[in-house]
């Protein structure tokens, strides 16, 4: 039966996985079947194309994704803080339960966007158009995105901005999946600056985190200016640097048996004419 009905037996597991996440009302699980669903029925592949398999050059990009991204946040806030002499103070009511809850909500708001856009649909747009195609078009389509996301419809003003600010966020994240093959590395500098707005300085949908701001003066146009370029030049161009002066990988590749006709040769010797 399975040798019968080969693309059949692929099939089942990804749509096994969407129901369970269609009866749970998990959009994860179904975001996850249909990524398979799509490689499997266009590139005849698996979900291992994703770069999912922890490894530890992974597990590199994964701390150094985050650290760029995490300490490049903090700056930012840092310079915010300076510029405009806001007070912080500790939230009263935080608990670890509710940083877990705000860890895991930015987590999963994250890993939605990473498996629409850098998922099965740019490894399928970079076999299709190649690497810089591909990466253009993920970034129109993330920038575009992030005006039904923030709302901005209708304020021509607003739209430009955030399509140019996205968009060249979703190039840079695009580009990590292109040159690292894995979303280790992309989900780590989007979680990494999303994590700090959001869960550390409170900068989010979900409330009241960990830090809360007390008071603060409005910037004037040159600490604007500096906070601006930190946040949209300094931080995609140090993640850029990181994605493409990064030490690229080694493959070491056996050498073939030697053929019982054509011994190997003695190469020691270099021979002079």
């Amino acid at each position: 039966m399975i040798t019968k009905y080969p693309l059949l037996y692929r099939l089942c597991p990804p749509l096994l996985i969407a129901a369970v996440g269609f009866f749970l009302s998990d959009g994860l699980l179904v975001e996850i079947a249909i990524n398979w669903l799509l490689l499997i029925l266009i590139e005849t592949k698996g979900l291992g194309v994703l770069g999912l398999t922890p490894t530890p050059r992974r597990g590199v990009h994964l701390l150094a994704g985050f650290g760029i991204a995490a300490g490049m946040a903090c700056f930012n806030w840092y310079l915010q803080t300076i510029f405009s002499g806001s007070v912080w103070s500790l939230n009263p009511s935080f608990t670890p339960a509710r940083f877990l809850d705000g860890t895991w909500w930015t987590m999963q708001s994250v890993l939605y966007e990473e498996l629409i856009f850098r998922a099965a649909l740019l490894y399928i747009a970079i076999n299709k158009i190649g690497v810089r195609g591909a990466c253009w078009l993920s970034a129109i389509c993330f920038g575009a995105y992030h005006w039904f996301s923030m709302n901005a419809f209708g304020n021509p003003v607003q739209m430009a901005f955030i399509f140019i600010v996205t968009g060249a966020m979703g190039y840079i994240f695009a580009l990590a999946y292109a040159k690292t093959k894995s979303l280790y590395l992309p989900i780590a500098l989007h979680f990494g600056w999303n994590f700090i707005n959001t869960v550390i300085f409170s900068q989010g949908p979900i409330g009241n985190q960990l830090l809360i701001l007390k008071r603060g003066e409005l910037f004037n146009a040159y600490e604007n200016t500096i906070v601006m370029l930190v946040q949209y030049v300094a931080f995609p161009a140090l993640a850029y640097w990181y994605i493409v002066k990064r030490k690229p990988q080694v493959t070491e590749v056996s050498p073939p048996p030697p053929d019982a006709h054509h011994p190997p040769q003695d190469h020691s010797k270099i021979h002079q004419s």
